[in-house]
């Protein structure tokens, strides 16, 4: 098994425009970043690709929650742009993301008082709209459009298909407990956390167990308040006067009041998440008692008191690398098995769509020079 690394990539050893043989059948487990910037890829190559998606929409960590108050962030809060390839791909859906005019987000004390304001020099916070989520749909529109993006799908394995040896078969699990083959695959490419990805893979881990073990991840408890009686004459917001924060409180990590963010509804609303360590310490706690906890944590840090009028929960089980992969993604030439997702190179949003991209220009170099496929 080969570790696919951004350096000498694919994309820099061999361009690629239409494909110079059969176009190979791709599964792409996974619809979020990582996962639809690989699909997308790999479709616009000339590849039959088709994604599978546990949830109703892609978009992975950039889920949005809906509420009578209005729609939150659930997941990623905002993303930076680094990469050169990611900012040409931002240029193919004009106006749909917008600069978030945080101006520095704060670094408060677990009292809530002020360590620091500054955010890093000339580096800009965009955010997609109406929600973070918009962007990673309208990347999918064209898969979904074609009949290529199966939502509601969870993968619970793949399995060498049984009439066709050299290819894949997914098992896929319904909510209601019924089970359903998805035959004819020559590739597949899972763009899901790591320890969701060794769960799936199972006895075709091979070599990746070790490397896998490697990768760590920590959870998250999301809180999300609404405080409709905020929106009234002369009261525009409640508490504080900045928007977000960086916190050392022992519960919570970070705060951002979403109505500050451009193409939102300006009911006040903020989106508390709790820390790594208290999350993993707290991971399977009843829900009701998280949300009361970190209700109380949010009231010392911000200082609002006043009761919400919608509350929202979510525990995200893998939320937040801490220890990455070190390479864009992971590739097996023989066993037709590719790997990425942001855990291969951090935790930013950037990072998901460089892995999925890096992922499908391997596959993609693969099918062009014919090593991968029998």
């Amino acid at each position: 098994m080969q570790a696919h690394s951004s350096k000498n990539s694919a994309s820099e050893r061999r361009p690629f425009g239409a494909i110079r043989s059969k176009p190979k059948r791709f599964a792409v487990i996974g619809a979020g970043m990582a996962g639809i910037a690989c699909a997308r890829t790999l479709m616009q190559a000339g590849h039959d690709v088709t994604v599978f998606e546990q949830h109703a929409n892609a978009a992975g960590r950039t889920a949005v929650v809906h509420s009578a108050s209005g729609s939150f962030d659930s997941g990623a809060q905002y993303f930076t742009v680094r990469d050169p390839r990611f900012q040409k791909a931002l240029d193919t859906v004009p106006g749909l993301c917008r600069a978030w005019s945080v101006n520095t987000v704060r670094v408060l004390d677990e009292a809530g008082r002020l360590v620091a304001a500054a955010p890093p020099p000339g580096e800009r916070h965009w955010v997609a709209t109406p929600g973070m989520d918009a962007l990673v749909r309208a990347w999918a529109a064209p898969l979904a459009g074609a009949g290529r993006l199966l939502a509601n799908t969870p993968i619970a394995g793949i399995e060498r298909d049984m009439l066709s040896p050299t290819q894949w078969q997914l098992r896929s699990q319904g909510a209601d407990g019924s089970a359903q083959v998805h035959a004819g695959f020559d590739t597949v490419l899972l763009a899901v956390p790591a320890p969701v990805a060794k769960a799936i893979l199972g006895e075709h881990l091979g070599a990746w167990e070790d490397t896998l073990t490697k990768v760590e991840m920590a959870p998250c408890w999301t809180l999300m308040l609404g405080f409709a009686q905020a929106v009234r004459p002369g009261l525009t917001t409640l508490g504080p006067q900045w928007n977000a924060a960086r916190s050392t409180h022992h519960r919570i990590a970070w705060l951002a009041r979403e109505s500050s963010k451009p193409g939102r509804s300006q009911v006040e609303r903020w989106t508390v998440q709790a820390s790594p360590q208290w999350s993993q310490e707290h991971l399977d706690d009843d829900s009701a008692r998280v949300q009361a906890k970190l209700l109380r944590a949010f009231s010392e840090v911000t200082g609002i008191r006043a009761t919400p009028s919608s509350v929202e929960i979510r525990r995200w089980r893998n939320a937040r690398t801490m220890m990455p992969l070190g390479q864009s993604a992971l590739w097996d030439d023989a066993a037709q098995l590719g790997l990425c997702g942001d855990w291969c190179l951090g935790h930013r949003l950037e990072d998901a769509f460089v892995s999925g991209l890096e992922m499908a220009l391997a596959a993609i170099d693969a099918a062009h020079s014919g090593q991968a496929f029998a």
